[in-house]
């Protein structure tokens, strides 16, 4: 028994199938009078959401054949295939790259358009800005070598290849091509263990607050937050005047997502307690700044300028902490600090904005401010 219970719906033993006439002045070039597919579920929410990717689908190709664009090989569904027409249009790598950024920039940083620009770029170098339907397995192993002889570390080359595959599946998607994701099975070597980023040592975190107190500009002030916060440069760099609170029984400033600088995770939005040389920095640089950013000199209406910051900053810092250590370090150190206190690991946790392990995490509202502030007090009266 066939029950009609929505818009190209029908149900067949229970599973849905989605059905739709062809219409009528399109139905010789389509090679078929009507679209049948098994939706292979019993769940009407889940038919009814396929359901509606199909159609818009099915519209696109449908107003591409009544353009006289391109040509459309359908899912076969019967065993009377139809061959796909040799016309069919496919379009070059810039233009697919073009195209996803278009539908996905929206809900993404301005640093997910820099990428995907950039790593399509290195495709291009390598193989040309050919057509999609021309890519050819060998195309994804020169693609590695590609990269590998520019020196990328092995991590590098597999989030280039993830981005890649990303573009080339929409393209694929979006222009109704009957080929495969060439980058989707390519062989990426482990390659070598990262090494393990070091904290700074106490003794030269003490030294480089003295250091900034001592030259007491905007870069150092933005240093000692860092030192003595543990947040995220990016965090940092993004901050305004209002996310400082400085008239409190324990001054604090808010981590929390902006139009210029979104967070990393979810459990990046936190308060964080100010103390030593942190809150010497945000009084500083709540006093001198002019904008309604705390650090306009790294951030304006348009972004974050991470990169620029932190090249300064690696720069100052060189000398003055161990090989291996950067401005990213501190943010080890001040976990290493807090453990040394034997600071609950939870609470650490909020501190920084890592994540926590397992269901109970979510519950509740975390801990207060005053417990927090507890904490970072001892880790400051160590120095």
């Amino acid at each position: 028994m066939v029950d009609q219970k929505h818009s190209y719906l029908t149900q067949k033993n229970g599973i849905y199938y989605y059905t739709r006439r062809v219409p009528r002045s399109l139905s010789s070039r389509f090679g078929k009078e009507r679209f049948v597919k098994c939706l292979h579920t019993s769940s009407l929410a889940k038919a009814e959401r396929i359901s509606s990717e199909l159609s818009s689908r099915l519209e696109n190709i449908w107003d591409r054949l009544r353009l006289d664009l391109v040509d459309f090989a359908p899912v076969q569904t019967s065993r009377h295939k139809v061959k796909p027409s040799t016309n069919h249009y496919s379009p070059k790598l810039s233009e697919v790259a073009e195209v996803y950024l278009r539908l996905k920039k929206q809900a993404r940083g301005s640093t997910f358009t820099t990428s995907t620009q950039r790593n399509i770029r290195y495709l291009i170098e390598c193989a040309g800005d050919i057509p999609l339907s021309e890519l050819h397995p060998y195309h994804g192993s020169q693609f590695r070598d590609h990269l590998l002889s520019k020196g990328l570390t092995t991590a590098s080359v597999k989030r280039i290849f993830a981005s890649v595959k990303a573009v080339v599946n929409l393209g694929i998607t979006e222009f109704g091509l009957d080929v495969q994701n060439v980058f989707a099975s390519v062989y990426l070597p482990d390659g070598r263990p990262s090494k393990t980023r070091m904290p700074i040592p106490d003794t030269a975190v003490l030294s480089i607050q003295m250091k900034c107190a001592e030259i007491d500009d905007e870069m150092r002030w933005l240093i000692a937050l860092l030192s003595d916060t543990g947040m995220r440069l990016s965090e940092a760099c993004g901050l305004t005047r209002e996310d400082i609170i400085l008239q409190d029984q324990n001054p604090h400033l808010l981590v929390r997502p902006r139009e210029w600088r979104r967070l990393k995770t979810a459990t990046s939005e936190r308060l964080i307690p100010l103390v030593g040389s942190a809150r010497w920095a945000a009084n500083r640089a709540f006093e001198c700044s002019s904008s309604v950013f705390l650090f306009p000199k790294y951030c304006n209406h348009e972004g974050v300028k991470a990169n620029s910051a932190s090249g300064a900053l690696n720069k100052w810092l060189k000398g003055r902490v161990p090989n291996g250590c950067v401005v990213h370090s501190f943010r080890h150190s001040f976990r290493d600090r807090l453990r040394a206190v034997e600071c609950p690991s939870e609470i650490i946790d909020e501190l920084g904005g890592w994540s926590t392990a397992g269901v109970g995490s979510s519950y509740g509202q975390g801990f207060g401010l005053e417990l927090k502030a507890r904490y970072m007090k001892m880790i400051a009266r160590r120095f």
